[in-house]
């Protein structure tokens, strides 16, 4: 176990590094020069020397591998820069964005287990019948949404009509979370429930399922004891693995509601070509993702005993 985890450590390290490469690359390329935007937007005239200055003291006047070295040289010591815009630490900007984005993950993946388990559960329990058909509709549509579409959808039913939620969040509270956790949910739900089914009817096909209900044991104890325990592996799996893909996916919806979390601050900071922010972003999602990702692995493990890591002997 331990020699495993450390070379997926080990194989970490150059994907890390080239996600810095290409992240600051493409920030550095991506469109005009920060300091003559800034000046643009004070609507007044400025000199050249003051641009001068001004882009030799953020270092843009240094060659492009050179500011990256020391761009990178910080980030290993803890320094992420200060923010173009703010004028804050990015770091400490970024720390404080977090919670308000853990908060809406950990959300929508309860309400997404609260979906999508039992509806695909019923769905493989009632094959090719009218609630699988409606079930398999329904998950298609909701997958074939985009996620502005629903979130201005429940915005207009919930906030404006019933005004059940705010229309626009306000602070970090649950009543405010609801609407942009609800909308992620739905999109997620609507993949998971066929996987789920899958599962399940994968589990339902064995031999040993037959058996057990050649010898008369109840379908409910088959189901539960031992049909959805084999389930649990590809189920929890695909749940952690969702974990990594909602912290990198909820710029949009936390945008559209107004949501303070680190998505809606990459969108504010793109906009402003903040690339201090934009690197930081991309840099600790990439982190995030990575470390789900191992811990998906490991879990393998210990949610199932017939799984062997990596190098290990069977």
């Amino acid at each position: 176990m331990k020699k495993y985890v450390l070379k997926r450590l080990l194989q970490l390290i150059p994907i890390l590094l080239a996600i810095t490469f290409l992240s600051f690359g493409m920030m550095r390329i991506a469109g005009s020069d920060v300091v003559e935007q800034k000046m643009e937007n004070t609507g007044s005239d400025i000199s050249q020397e003051v641009v001068d200055a001004a882009r030799e003291e953020l270092g843009l006047d240094k060659p492009f591998l050179i500011q990256y070295v020391v761009w990178l040289g910080g980030l290993l010591h803890g320094d992420m820069g200060t923010s173009y815009v703010s004028g804050k630490s990015v770091f400490s900007t970024f720390i404080s964005k977090l919670p308000a984005t853990l908060l809406l993950t950990a959300v929508s993946i309860l309400l997404t287990i609260l979906i999508s388990i039992p509806l695909g559960i019923l769905s493989a329990i009632h094959q090719n019948r009218f609630s699988d058909y409606l079930i398999r509709t329904l998950s298609f549509i909701g997958n074939s949404l985009p996620n502005f579409f629903v979130s201005l959808l429940l915005m207009y039913l919930f906030a404006i009509r019933l005004g059940w939620f705010p229309v626009i969040a306000k602070g970090v509270s649950l009543n405010s979370v609801a609407m942009p956790a609800i909308t992620l949910a739905i999109a997620m739900s609507a993949k998971y429930v066929r996987q789920v089914r899958a599962a399940v009817l994968e589990e339902l096909s064995q031999d040993y399922v037959v058996g057990a209900k050649a010898r008369g044991v109840r379908f409910s104890t088959i189901l539960w004891g031992s049909v959805m325990r084999a389930s649990l592996v590809t189920i929890i799996t695909l749940l952690m693995l969702s974990v990594g893909s909602l912290l990198g996916g909820t710029a949009i919806v936390e945008s559209i509601f107004m949501w303070d979390g680190v998505g809606k601050m990459a969108v504010d900071a793109i906009s402003m070509r903040d690339y201090p922010m934009i690197q930081a972003y991309v840099m600790w999602m990439a982190i995030i993702y990575v470390a789900v990702n191992l811990l998906t692995d490991i879990s393998y493990r210990f949610l199932d005993p017939r799984i062997r890591l990596g190098g290990e002997e069977g």
